[in-house]
């Protein structure tokens, strides 16, 4: 029986995905040998931000982007992020039936507080990992084990859920079961490729996979 559940924040539970499209196209305007666009924002998104404005500029020195680009965020955030479909419903039964919550995210603290609390699922979270807890940060496994050592987990009882790549790399590090969301903007085949334990077309097809039913109603 799973005992607990981590979920990755953006692309898996929180919709912030044209959030942060238009936080790169606002922050990397006129600062890139090329322009940026949307075909290659997409699939480096679950990286953290640091990471990804270095690639994108080919410069070191990012500071400043990485400011413009949380100022635009910050401002726009409440606007564009959804929760997915089902995301409450499915929380709130694991929620219900006693089996631990956490999120493993390459997002900083205050925007990951703001998505769950914006969604109204923060109050079935029991811990966070963000990037600013961990020294190495998704596919490495460190994360969901500081996340599973809080929640008193064990790998073999527990479930990764999330969009990317460096998701279910980092479940596999560490041992746990991986599950890939398809509704991801980086498609079905995408995740296919890197042979998650589970693939899910809607959240609640996480529920038999954890041991649960899912007579619950969709909202």
């Amino acid at each position: 029986m799973i005992q607990t559940v981590l979920f990755d924040l953006d692309g898996t539970i929180v919709d912030t995905n044209e959030l942060i499209v238009q936080s790169f196209l606002h922050s990397l305007e006129g600062e890139t040998p090329e322009p940026v666009g949307r075909e290659l924002i997409i699939p480096n998104m679950g990286r953290p931000l640091v990471e990804q404005m270095e690639f994108f500029t080919g410069r070191k020195e990012v500071e400043e982007l990485i400011k413009k680009y949380r100022t635009f965020n910050l401002s726009k955030h409440d606007e564009l992020v959804r929760e997915f479909p089902n995301v409450r419903a499915v929380m709130k039964k694991l929620h219900e039936n006693g089996i631990k919550i956490g999120i493993v995210t390459s997002k900083i603290r205050q925007t990951t507080l703001m998505g769950l609390k914006l969604c109204g699922l923060d109050e079935f979270v029991s811990t966070i990992v963000t990037v600013e807890d961990v020294k190495e940060a998704k596919p490495h496994p460190e994360g969901i084990l500081a996340a599973l050592k809080v929640l008193g987990g064990t790998p073999d009882q527990a479930v990764m859920v999330g969009d990317s790549h460096y998701d279910i790399e980092a479940a596999k590090n560490a041992g746990v079961i991986s599950v890939g969301v398809t509704w991801s903007w980086k498609g079905r085949s995408y995740l296919e490729e890197y042979s998650p334990d589970h693939l899910i077309d809607d959240m609640f097809d996480l529920l038999p996979i954890v041991g649960l039913t899912s007579d619950v109603d969709a909202h």
